[in-house]
């Protein structure tokens, strides 16, 4: 059945530019009466005579905001086309308003169920249609709005805590180093002193062997029990122990002090290998035999590297948490294996890097656990973590991603197969 347009003066009006409308019916005259009243309401619209054709219509990156779905069509029916359309993850949340001519109730809750968000009712009211138009364009752009409000505040609230993580790191290591260093300074100072006086001690002992040497009878025997000449040679032994002990206590305080820069503000040109090689210090201990984890083996190919405009505690913080899910992908290989397959199973942390023109590449990999193809899309979400409750906050990914990609307009990468391991791939410019 034909209809006419009604006069459009008393009619509702849209914006212009509102949204484009795509109108799916087998009708020609129904078609061309709908798209026209669209039309002079100042939508932009497209026009299809069935299902197949709106679905090929909708192949494209460019996408309507709204589709009025006839049901009644031949070949693929309205149902099917809106199963279809709802299947598919870039065009599901577009809202599609059902035209038919059926009232019965159960076609219409088997169209909602479907995913359709209206009907319209045929023959047309058009001041009707317009209004259901307006109405769930402006459901969809106010959801639109929540959705990119929600990301603001979702990332507003991942920098607060990536801002605070950092500082509280660089603080917590900071302090840890002022404390260590006046201690392990004195000892090592000390030690000095020690070695010169038990030197003189000995080059004494050594005098009163030369002339006296046939002490008293209780003096030999002591001598003897005592094994002087033992317990001088180790005592030089345990000096220089010491001595290694403290020399790499110092170490450890210079790589915390380095690792924290707690006192840069700003960008600095930085030297990328002192702070992976400060990470590895600090997290040196997981690299070792521990309770039921065999030692893990680092291989580092490390290129010619420039220094780098960056903020150097951020970047260590990005080292930090990379190296860190490594050596967790790792564990949990070790911890699912029995002993006898455990030992055949070394893991391995690989660091590379290199200059290309105008930036840097480093590459963070593993023979770990992997990552699944579901959740490599979803490791850079915020509060998203394929760890054990209580073990991953879901910060660490998003925290790296934020620091590399928005604070240095870098690059993040992530390559993985499930059961073989991890590849993290971070560019970053030079200047």
């Amino acid at each position: 059945m034909t209809q006419t347009i009604p006069n459009q003066k008393n009619s509702l009006t849209c914006d212009p530019a509102r949204g484009i409308v795509l109108v799916v019916d087998d009708n020609p005259a129904n078609l061309q009466v709908l798209s026209s009243f669209l039309d002079q309401s100042r939508f932009e619209v497209w026009a299809t005579r069935s299902g197949e054709k709106a679905i090929q219509k909708l192949d494209g990156d460019h996408l309507p905001d709204l589709i009025l779905l006839d049901i009644m069509m031949p070949g693929i029916d309205g149902f099917e086309t809106c199963k279809h359309l709802k299947s598919d993850p870039r065009i599901q949340d577009i809202p599609i308003i059902f035209m038919t001519a059926l009232s019965d109730t159960a076609n219409k809750v088997k169209g909602l169920q479907m995913g359709a968000v209206d009907y319209i009712t045929k023959p047309f009211q058009y001041e009707e249609v317009l209004v259901r138009i307006e109405h769930q364009l402006k459901l969809r752009n106010l959801t639109k709005s929540l959705i990119a409000k929600n990301a603001e505040l979702q990332q507003a609230q991942t920098q607060l805590i990536q801002a605070e993580k950092v500082a509280t790191l660089g603080h917590l290591a900071a302090g840890i180093a002022h404390e260590v260093n006046n201690p392990i300074n004195f000892i090592a100072g000390n030690l000095n002193f020690v070695e010169q006086y038990v030197e003189e001690v000995v080059d004494l002992l050594k005098l009163y062997q030369k002339y006296l040497p046939d002490p008293p009878v209780e003096i030999q025997n002591a001598i003897k029990t005592k094994d002087i000449s033992f317990l001088l040679d180790d005592l030089f032994k345990i000096i220089q122990s010491m001595q290694v002990g403290t020399d790499r206590v110092t170490e450890i305080v210079s790589s915390l002090n380095k690792f924290s820069r707690h006192r840069e503000t700003g960008k600095k040109l930085a030297n990328l290998h002192e702070g992976l090689e400060s990470t590895l210090l600090i997290l040196g201990h997981r690299f070792k035999v521990n309770g039921h984890y065999r030692a893990i083996k680092i291989i580092k190919q490390y290129g010619e590297l420039p220094p780098v405009d960056c903020y150097p505690g951020e970047i260590n913080q990005v080292f930090m948490n990379l190296i860190c899910n490594a050596l967790d992908a790792i564990e949990d290989i070790q911890k699912n294996q029995d002993f006898q397959e455990s030992s055949k199973y070394t893991g391995v942390i690989r660091i590379q890097t290199e200059s290309i023109e105008e930036r840097v590449i480093l590459r963070i990999s593993d023979n770990g656990s992997g990552i699944s193809e579901a959740d490599r899309t979803k490791i850079f979400d915020a509060f998203y973590t394929t760890k054990a409750i209580g073990k991953g906050t879901g910060l660490g990914l998003s925290i790296t991603h934020q620091i590399v990609v928005n604070n240095h307009r870098g690059k993040l990468t992530c390559h993985s197969t499930q059961g073989e391991g991890t590849e993290f791939m971070i560019e970053l410019p030079i200047r």
